[in-house]
């Protein structure tokens, strides 16, 4: 199965959402995940080498991966069907190095936020995701949400973004997610994220 997380908006959440999703499908469920950090800043990749220095062995495999790498790179994963592969994408759709990592998704997942510039990016990615693949569901997160967001903003954004795909429950802003690492996502954490990371498994990727 490969998962790609994205959203031309950088800041968005991507990265902090694929470990969080890494973290729980290992620890909570025992797949077997690999990601490939395919974000320009590459921070995954950054984190799991900062983990092994200090002696925290990864949950999983992180392989930092140029987006031209990624045709040859299918085919491996391909070949290892029981394992997750994440790609955590780079926050520009201006690549066309994209277009194969697109297409070869299962499923697309898309954090966003309730502002304007966040809006018309995840809009704008959404756009380019259903010209390449008309196949993966398009899940959108809202993530980092703050208790401010008006209601009226709230609504009329999920109009919009409902013609693409789903939108499931947010996962709010807390300052604990900077803790979040390739090793660990802290205890406390837990029940913030279960209710949106369980249904995302149940009923989208293990349904």
């Amino acid at each position: 199965m490969i998962i790609l997380i994205g959203n031309q908006k950088g800041g968005a959440g991507k990265s902090t959402l694929t470990l969080l999703l890494a973290n729980y499908l290992t620890t909570v469920h025992q797949h077997k995940v690999t990601i490939l950090d395919m974000d320009y800043q590459q921070s995954i990749a950054a984190k799991a080498e900062k983990a092994k220095i200090l002696e925290n062995e990864p949950l999983y495999e992180v392989v930092p991966v140029d987006l031209s790498q990624f045709p040859d790179l299918l085919h491996v994963i391909l070949n290892n069907k029981q394992d997750i592969a994440i790609l955590d994408m780079p926050g520009k759709m201006d690549d066309d190095g994209l277009i194969p990592a697109l297409g070869a998704a299962d499923i697309v997942l898309c954090p966003f936020a309730y502002d304007e510039f966040t809006v018309d990016s995840t809009l704008l990615f959404a756009m380019v995701v259903r010209q390449i693949n008309n196949r993966a569901p398009l899940i959108f997160i809202p993530n980092r949400i703050k208790q401010t967001v008006k209601y009226e903003t709230q609504t009329e954004v999920e109009k919009v973004i409902r013609e693409f795909g789903v939108i499931i429950p947010a996962i709010p802003d807390r300052i604990d997610f900077q803790r979040v690492s390739t090793f660990q996502t802290p205890l406390i954490l837990y029940p913030v994220i279960l209710p949106t990371l369980k249904l995302l498994y149940e009923q989208y990727l293990f349904k």
